[in-house]
């Protein structure tokens, strides 16, 4: 079964994807599920209906999903290609620890099937642009991005995996930091999620980000298999319609040869068990 649980669209500050053309590419490639998951940035990104003026980089909005009308269009969707494919409402909460308080304010006012929580910045300096890197050393910036996911997942419980766990990779120009340095704060990371029943994804865009390892790292991921871990998604954080359902069948083949048997669509919050077929 081909699944996609980490897309974005138009929704996102940093996608022009159409969700009705999403769903439609889906459908073409025998997609038979989807989660949307658009982007939820408390700390750097206004909400809409703020109050405040929207700022706007290089062209773009520096704005979180337009809520009512996210929901909107989902459940509109939802309605039309019922009988072609389901359809999941998501989000990916970008989440800080002075931000908790405006996520649990929005995790209570719509009926989520699945959240993505990331660690996107730290501080509210984010990591793409160098702000957060800047003036600290390999091992600052990195210990400072795991405590601050430590430290998250500590205080807010209502998500259902996390997101690129290593995301901070993606964005090191000083190299792959050694995972034996990070490892035990990984440990206390995911000996947590794992006991809250929550779950982490596997994301494919690593292929995209030319990254010479998966995301996350096979390390992490043979860490969380050995530490009994379950729960997994898959996931393209697709932007564009080059993105969507990439890599699926492989990611599928790397979990199984981990000795993963199963990956997890969502419903209510609450995780679907599906059988990794051969692949």
């Amino acid at each position: 079964m081909l699944v996609d649980y980490h897309t974005h669209t138009e929704f996102s500050d940093d996608s022009i994807y159409l969700m009705e053309k999403v769903i439609k590419d889906a459908i073409a490639m025998g997609m038979k599920e989807i989660c949307f998951t658009d982007h939820v940035d408390y700390g750097i990104k206004q909400d809409w209906d703020s109050g405040n003026v929207i700022e706007y980089r290089n062209g773009e909005p520096l704005a979180n999903v337009d809520y009512p009308n996210y929901v909107a269009k989902i459940k509109e969707l939802q309605q039309i290609y019922q009988n072609q494919i389901n359809i999941k409402m998501g989000l990916e909460f970008g989440i800080q620890m002075h931000t908790i308080p405006q996520y649990e304010t929005l995790f209570q006012k719509y009926p989520f099937d699945f959240i993505i929580l990331s660690i996107h910045q730290v501080e509210n300096k984010e990591f793409w642009t160098q702000d957060f890197q800047k003036g600290k050393t390999q091992q600052e910036y990195n210990e400072r991005y795991y405590q601050e996911m430590l430290d998250v997942i500590k205080n807010y419980k209502n998500y259902s995996v996390l997101g690129h766990i290593d995301l901070i990779t993606r964005y090191d120009k000083q190299g792959v930091y050694p995972f034996e340095k990070i490892k035990p704060i990984l440990e206390k990371i995911l000996k947590i999620v794992i006991a809250d029943g929550k779950g982490i994804e596997f994301n494919t865009s690593f292929h995209r980000y030319h990254l010479k390892d998966t995301t996350p790292c096979m390390e992490i991921l043979k860490l969380y298999h050995e530490l009994g871990g379950t729960i997994i998604t898959l996931g393209s954080d697709s932007h564009k319609p080059e993105h969507l359902g990439a890599y699926m069948q492989e990611a599928k083949t790397i979990l199984k040869a981990l000795g993963f048997t199963k990956y997890c669509t969502y419903q209510n919050m609450q995780p679907i068990f599906h059988q990794i077929e051969d692949v």
